[in-house]
């Protein structure tokens, strides 16, 4: 049965919002008509994940944040598992939603469960919502039972994914946000303040020294041609991003990334943490090893990676252990294919596979923390001897002067 959100009038002329259900439209506001409501607009709940590609809808930004969907996912596990139906869950859930846009999109997930949908054939209308992997475990669930069991784990997931993108970040934001500024304060030295103390000197009829000459020069050609340096910066950056659209290029593109010295080891870790943990929840949630090594492979950012895994993928079709398959590619850690030969040997392989996305996990943050030790005061080191440049390049006219006047 659809959900209607509604605007309408009380007795008293006061408006009111909400959500209901409903065959049609007509019998919408015949609902509101017998609650002695005045209807002013009725329009039915529809997915932002189903509205036409060309809709403005659908180019809006998503309804769960990465954060938010961890935390309703949460919720939802909680209420399921206390032995509450899904139905009644949901309903609660749309009740609670501060967001009008997850007021809505849970109140649609409602009615879809209510004319008998499976509550991963619901999630299918919100693509945008819910990945494949988040409906291939709900999907797991539904048809083992244990539906709240598996909701919890996919929280769990969801909320260590975010802290390790969120250290990531951390670790990455002050080295970033420490060479914008410096950028600026070289732009603004060179641009301004050498040419305003310089030209104080230029009009005597001695020569300027090297350095202050070459540093006028490159004055001058930021002032003149400045304009067109930032035009063709920006035109690479648009005509790599347009390449990046061919799937050749884009896999050279990533396995380049993968070897350098300190990005690629960041990169090869986070993908493949990625990668053991999305495979280790699915396989954990009763997913065929089949199906789970497709949703897995795609969830990896790094394309090479992702081509390394579909590989693995047709190897296991084959008949190939897992561990043998992924032992082959190089681009996994090492440590990848040793728990997972453990865990096929051992008759445990979900557990191995989230031992090692654990491991990979900590090496990344590790890793991360180090790189961020070391950019810190590298930063600090090149930007002080771009401004000791700076420096001296006023500074040497200045002692030319006084050895003219001795």
């Amino acid at each position: 049965m659809p959900a209607y959100k509604f605007e309408a009038l009380d007795g008293a002329g006061k408006s009111t919002t909400g959500l209901l259900e409903a065959d049609n439209l007509k019998a919408a506001r015949a609902q509101l008509r017998a609650q002695s409501l005045v209807p002013l607009d009725v329009q039915q709940v529809v997915s932002a994940g189903t509205q036409p590609a060309g809709n403005f809808m659908a180019m809006r930004r998503k309804v769960f944040t990465s954060t938010a969907l961890a935390v309703w996912t949460r919720q939802l596990a909680g209420l399921v598992g206390s032995g509450l139906p899904l139905e009644r869950a949901l309903t609660l859930l749309s009740e609670e939603a501060e967001d009008p846009r997850q007021r809505e999109l849970v109140a649609h997930l409602r009615s879809e469960v209510n004319s008998g949908s499976p509550f991963a054939r619901a999630l299918s209308s919100a693509p945008r919502e819910f990945d494949d992997v988040y409906r291939a475990v709900v999907a797991a669930g539904e048809q083992s039972g244990a539906l709240g069991r598996v909701l919890e784990r996919m929280a769990d997931d969801l909320e260590e994914r975010q802290a390790l993108r969120g250290k990531l970040m951390g670790a990455t934001l002050y080295p970033a946000i420490v060479s914008v500024i410096a950028v600026v304060i070289v732009i603004f030295l060179v641009t301004y303040v050498v040419p305003q103390v310089a030209s104080v000197f230029v009009n005597s009829k001695r020569a300027l020294p090297f350095l202050t000459s070459a540093m006028l020069a490159v004055s001058a050609f930021l002032r003149g041609y400045g304009w067109l340096l930032a035009l063709g910066l920006v035109g690479a950056f648009s005509l790599l991003r347009l390449a990046l659209r061919n799937e050749v290029f884009r896999v050279q593109f990533d396995a380049g990334l993968l070897n350098l010295p300190l990005f690629g080891r960041l990169a090869r870790g986070y993908n493949a943490a990625r990668f053991a943990g999305t495979l280790a929840m699915l396989a954990g949630a009763g997913v065929p090893i089949l199906k789970a090594l497709q949703a897995a492979a795609e969830t990896l950012s790094n394309r090479a990676m992702r081509a390394d895994a579909l590989d693995a993928l047709v190897q296991v079709r084959e008949g190939a252990p897992l561990a043998s398959a992924l032992a082959g590619k190089k681009r996994f850690p090492g440590l990848l294919a040793m728990f997972a030969r453990l865990g096929e040997q051992t008759g445990k392989l979900p557990e191995m596979l989230d031992r090692a996305a654990g491991q990979l996990g900590q090496e990344v943050q590790r890793r991360s923390m180090q790189m961020a030790t070391i950019l810190e005061p590298l930063l600090m080191v090149v930007m002080g001897a771009v401004v000791m440049v700076i420096v001296l390049a006023v500074l040497l006219p200045i002692i030319q002067l006084n050895t003219w006047v001795k």
